[in-house]
């Protein structure tokens, strides 16, 4: 994830994101962390939890019954240079594993100037709750939501 995290940035010329080990060790106890594999080795992965993993009050989002969250899309950087199509089963599967454990939605949070990403969330039926948000620091967010399939 965090090489994910440094090649994104490099090729959009934004901030790396700032990860919690604690928060990522969390998720990995709790089953939260999804991964695909190619080979031996890690090719991409996702997060899909129950609460939001980011401060927007809900109120953005359409209404539902039980949102999940989808957080922490990454791709081995070697992969993305050679056009794979990972990040797109890792969406897919998300939303598979959100509708199969009773979700009706599945929402997230993407930065709208990494546009490969939005662009591939749009592609996947994701729509844009609520205005583009800016930190102040250079770091602006959207937040997404698709009907869990």
């Amino acid at each position: 994830m965090c090489r994910c995290d440094v090649h994104t940035a490099r090729r959009y010329g934004t901030p790396v994101p700032q990860r919690d080990p604690q928060t990522t060790t969390r998720r990995v106890r709790t089953c939260c962390v999804h991964a695909l594999r190619r080979s031996a080795g890690l090719a991409a992965m996702f997060t899909l939890t129950w609460q939001p993993p980011f401060a927007q009050d809900a109120a953005v989002f359409p209404a539902a019954q039980k949102p999940g969250y989808l957080s922490r899309l990454a791709v081995a950087p070697e992969l993305l240079s050679q056009g794979t199509l990972l990040g797109a089963r890792c969406v897919r599967r998300a939303l598979e594993v959100a509708a199969e454990a009773g979700a009706d939605v599945l929402r997230c949070e993407a930065n709208p100037d990494l546009t490969a990403t939005l662009e591939l969330l749009l592609r996947l039926g994701f729509r844009q709750a609520g205005s583009t948000l800016d930190d102040g620091a250079g770091v602006r967010r959207v937040h997404l939501q698709a009907r869990a399939a």
